[in-house]
């Protein structure tokens, strides 16, 4: 795996585990959505995230198909062009129901790759 993937997963993993940190106080969408800073974070490291996606390399989507890379893209597409249109159960349920999966199988891309690294 090259350097900038890395990082770029690395990244990744590191707003997924904001976004849960910022989250774990929340109750509902309704809450997520009054808090506007919790919300504002949020968003923003739903952007982050799909800005690494976009800068990862073809070949490590391509071989970590498991990954839904263009709906997180997707996704992150919707927040930056209607941001003022974004659906706060929508968030709360990628929250919820993706993030964690999106955060275990960055995790074991990244082990799986230092473990190669580790054995060469």
């Amino acid at each position: 795996m090259s350097e900038k993937d890395k990082a770029n997963l690395l990244a990744i993993f590191d707003s997924c585990s904001k976004i849960q940190k910022f989250t774990e106080e929340i109750w509902d969408a309704d809450a997520l959505f009054t808090d506007e800073k919790t919300f504002d974070a949020v968003l923003m490291n739903f952007v982050l995230i799909g800005e690494a996606v976009a800068r990862l390399s073809e070949k490590l989507k391509l071989e970590q198909h498991q990954i839904p890379w263009t709906q997180i893209k997707g996704f992150r597409n919707i927040v930056v062009h209607d941001y003022f249109g974004v659906d706060a159960e929508e968030v709360w349920q990628i929250i919820n129901s993706k993030l964690p999966e999106l955060e275990k199988g960055i995790k074991e891309i990244i082990e799986f790759n230092s473990d190669l690294n580790s054995t060469s």
